[in-house]
C-alpha cells in the first residue's frame, strides 16, 4: 500500500466542520435554555487553538500534517462564557439575538467548510478522470 497524504487537507476541514457542528449544538442548547433561571451561556473553542498550530515557520502542509498526528491536543474544548456575568435578574446570561447571530454565523462557516472539501474531492476527481 501506498503511504500518501493525499486526504490531509480534507481531514483538517473535517476537523473544523465537527467543531462547528459541535459549536451548532451548544448555540442551539443555549437558545433552548435562554429561560433557564441561572444558566450560563456555553460555547466551543477551537479556531483560536488551529490558528496557534498553523503559525511558524513550517510548510503549510506540515503543519496540517502535526495537526493531524496531534489530534487530540487540537479537540474542540467546550466552556461556560463570562460564567460570573449576568444581563437578567435571574442570573442567565443567555442573549437570544446574540446567539442568533453566532448560530448564523456558524452556519455559514460550516456550509464554508463543506463546499471546500466538496472542491478538493473535485479536484481529485478531476486528476482522476
Amino acid at each position: 500500500m501506498i503511504n500518501s497524504n493525499i486526504y490531509n487537507y480534507i481531514d483538517y476541514l473535517d476537523m473544523a466542520a465537527d467543531a462547528t457542528h459541535q459549536r451548532s449544538q451548544m448555540i442551539t442548547n443555549n437558545i433552548a435554555n435562554v429561560s433557564t433561571p441561572g444558566y450560563k451561556r456555553k460555547d466551543v473553542a477551537f479556531e483560536n487553538i488551529l490558528q496557534a498550530a498553523m503559525f511558524g515557520d513550517k510548510t503549510l502542509d506540515a503543519k496540517v500534517a502535526g495537526v493531524l498526528d496531534e489530534r487530540e491536543d487540537y479537540s474542540p474544548i467546550a466552556y461556560t462564557d463570562h460564567s460570573v456575568l449576568s444581563y437578567r435578574e435571574d442570573d442567565n446570561n443567555v442573549d437570544i439575538h446574540t446567539e442568533e447571530a453566532y448560530q448564523a454565523e456558524n452556519q455559514i462557516r460550516y456550509n464554508a467548510l463543506i463546499d471546500l472539501m466538496q472542491q478538493e474531492f473535485s479536484r481529485y476527481k478531476t486528476v482522476l478522470s
